[in-house]
């Protein structure tokens, strides 16, 4: 491999470095004459904030491979923040305990069947031997009963464990399991009207992001704007762990990012799935073809983004102390902006999740960077503009046409002019 290849295979880490370097040497001195951008407390400020971002990002980054965009995670970010706020401040039947135990209950219902059946039919495939494992079918039992009967016990056991907390109010678990659970139905309903109503799904995110902030708004109410959560107030005092630091080292809500970026990381690279959602980005009509089941390999991956936006709700909730319908406002551009930067091809089928990772962390290094020097608000906002353009010009290898257009010298029409030129003088050299 020659160095200007490897070069180009490892840019998005050289501007990752790029980024952290021009922190270092460009940061500001604390009065004890140490380097603020290089201070821990500094980093885990970093880590801190991008990690919001970063679990819609990851969500995301699946969606986006397939060939999709989901427009809907700020607004489902924002109805889990105000489910989240209102379990933990405000007993009795509210319409978040109303949105959220039928919810969670519906949800451990479907996602026990549908994993008991899972787990059966591939148990199944094992003994058949893999020649036959396409026709293999399971009979009544384990194909229907079995996997209905796990399911009503996992949806009794929910009810069990959350209905108590209604009349008081809810835990750091309880907030843990409802919210994300809402935020898995509403990603799920997307992918489904995108696969069964052959829509764009552009058109589809964008409808659900305006019916999500509404729902919002209905279930904050009228008069709630913003939900305050005051833990050992109004609120249980186990929330404060959510915003703690993990061993005295990493906040918890970067140890949540990690996590995801970790395990989903691991799924799309190592499992079926990942392949699966990779060869739909590549060619869908190609992956139907070869048996890939696409429509349900695409409502997964909206499911989970809706799924890591009501994660990242609660450690909203749990870093800001609050809940509000337009908590997650822009929150979209910010992701896709992180997933474009790591590499991630909006036509599907090309990018990773560590590059995800790479982009968040740039993202979120010029951000900082940017307010260690009290760079204007509105300023900031231009400047990652501009770079987000540059970025995705260098990953999608379009630099040289834009150059080009722009007749500026580098530019791949420039140098074929300068190559024809040299081309007649060398015919006549050689006569």
């Amino acid at each position: 491999m020659s160095l200007i290849s490897l070069l180009s295979r490892t840019k998005l880490y050289w501007g990752l470095i790029a980024i952290f370097l021009i922190g270092v040497f460009g940061s500001p001195i604390s009065s004890k004459g140490n380097n603020i951008f290089l201070s821990y407390g500094n980093l885990l400020d970093v880590l801190r904030q991008v990690s919001t971002t970063g679990l819609i990002a990851t969500g995301m980054t699946a969606v986006i491979l397939t060939g999709g965009i989901d427009l809907s995670v700020g607004s489902l970010m924002a109805i889990c923040s105000v489910v989240c706020a209102m379990l933990l401040t405000v007993p009795g039947v509210t319409p978040s305990a109303a949105l959220g135990v039928p919810t969670t209950a519906l949800v451990a219902l479907c996602l026990g069947a549908l994993a008991t059946r899972f787990i059966l039919l591939n148990i199944e495939k094992s003994r058949a031997g893999a020649q036959a494992g396409r026709e293999v079918r399971l009979d009544k039992a384990r194909g229907l009963v079995i996997p209905g009967v796990v399911g009503v016990v996992l949806c009794c056991l929910s009810l069990w464990y959350l209905l108590p907390q209604v009349e008081t109010k809810f835990g750091v678990l309880g907030v843990l399991l409802v919210a994300p659970c809402v935020g898995l139905l509403f990603g799920t309903i997307n992918g489904f009207i995108i696969v069964a109503g052959r829509l764009q799904p552009f058109i589809v995110t964008l409808a659900m992001m305006v019916t999500a902030l509404g729902i919002a708004r209905l279930t904050a109410g009228q008069n709630n704007a913003v939900l305050p959560v005051y833990t050992g107030s109004n609120a249980t005092a186990d929330f404060e762990i959510l915003r703690s630091l993990v061993f005295g080292v990493v906040p918890m809500p970067g140890l949540f990012f990690l996590g995801a970026v970790v395990i989903y990381g691991a799924v799309l690279r190592f499992t079926p799935f990942g392949r699966y959602v990779y060869a739909i980005g590549g060619n869908e009509e190609a992956a139907r073809l070869s048996g890939i089941a696409a429509g349900r390999v695409k409502i997964a991956t909206y499911a989970v983004s809706g799924l890591l936006a009501g994660i990242a709700a609660v450690l909203y909730v749990a870093q800001y102390r609050q809940g509000k319908p337009d908590a997650g406002a822009g929150l979209e551009l910010d992701a896709i902006a992180a997933v474009v930067i790591g590499g991630t091809s909006l036509m599907g089928g090309r990018g990773s999740l560590i590059g995800t990772f790479c982009g968040v962390l740039i993202f979120g290094l010029l951000s900082n960077i940017l307010q260690l020097h009290n760079i204007n608000s509105n300023l900031q906002l231009v400047l990652k503009g501009a770079i987000i353009i540059g970025t995705v010009l260098v990953q999608e290898r379009n630099a040289g046409d834009f150059l080009s257009y722009l007749r500026l010298p580098g530019g791949r029409t420039a140098q074929k002019e300068t190559a024809a030129a040299k081309r007649p003088s060398q015919e006549t050299s050689s006569l």
